[in-house]
C-alpha cells in the first residue's frame, strides 16, 4: 500500500505498473508502479529493485 505525498491517504491499487532493466545489463531490474489518490487526485510513481 503507497500513501500520497501530498495529503497523506493510503492508496491501495496502482493505475498502472512496468518493469524496467538497465541498457547496460548490469544491475537488477526495476518495477514501478503508478498510483493516482482518490483524495487529491495527485499522481505519483513507487520503485521496487527486483532481484
Amino acid at each position: 500500500m503507497a500513501k500520497c505525498p501530498k495529503c497523506g491517504t493510503d492508496v491501495a491499487k496502482p493505475v498502472k505498473e512496468w518493469d524496467i532493466q538497465p541498457k547496460q545489463k548490469k544491475g537488477p531490474k526495476v518495477h514501478i508502479s503508478l498510483y493516482e489518490c482518490p483524495g487529491c487526485k495527485t499522481r505519483f510513481r513507487e520503485a521496487k529493485r527486483l532481484a
